[in-house]
């Protein structure tokens, strides 16, 4: 995994997808999506001490489920789903030689969606992404050099949001996986069964 995630970075151009902040915006048209569960785990996720700086399982998760939370928090859909995402590998660039050499962050997550009402999995396998940091005056110098660690995966867990955020909202246009086939506004129940939950966690650590 560590080997595929420097495989991307050496391809990193200037031309990359950047993910700027619009949580001040009003959301895209998600259908009736409203947020469940928020489960993330990193049990696995790998990194090379020798371009990476070190990040504990619960910063990662931490992270990144405070970046969900505030991007489809601002959701209020007429029903849950939950979003659970494994991270399997990140890189938080060193310092390194600015503009030449200058190493980027990334992560690799795999999300799945579950639709709540009907206890099921909306997409099997899990979609694997991979994110970048932005790119910018700061990364084309170095991340490593202008931002500490914590920044660097705060941004990473930022895109992450969003990746997630378009995801969906190519999945509702061409699936419609948040169209109410019943009348809208139907009562969902409130909570998930413990069942549904260890299910959820465990799914994200599965191998595809």
């Amino acid at each position: 995994m560590i080997r595929r995630i420097i495989a991307v970075l050496c391809c990193v151009v200037l031309s990359a997808c950047t993910y700027e902040s619009d949580l001040d915006e009003p959301p895209v048209d998600l259908g009736n999506f409203r947020l469940g569960h928020n489960v993330v785990v990193a049990p696995l996720a790998a990194t090379s001490s020798a371009i990476s700086r070190e990040a504990t399982e619960e910063e990662l998760t931490t992270a990144l489920r405070d970046a969900i939370a505030a991007r489809f928090d601002r959701y209020d859909g007429s029903k849950r789903y939950h979003l659970g995402v494994s991270v399997e590998g990140y890189v938080l660039a060193r310092a390194g030689v600015p503009v030449v050499a200058a190493p980027k962050s990334a992560m690799i997550i795999r999300v799945t969606v579950w639709d709540d009402a009907q206890a099921k999995k909306l997409n099997v396998p899990p979609e694997q992404m991979t994110i970048l940091e932005n790119i910018d005056g700061e990364s084309l110098i170095g991340t490593g050099w202008t931002q500490s660690a914590d920044k660097q995966l705060e941004g990473l867990a930022r895109n992450a949001a969003k990746a997630i955020e378009t995801f969906l909202l190519a999945q509702n246009a061409e699936q419609g996986w948040f169209m109410d086939d019943a009348a809208v506004g139907e009562e969902v129940a409130q909570t998930a069964d413990d069942t549904l939950l260890r299910e959820l966690q465990s799914d994200t650590v599965e191998t595809p």
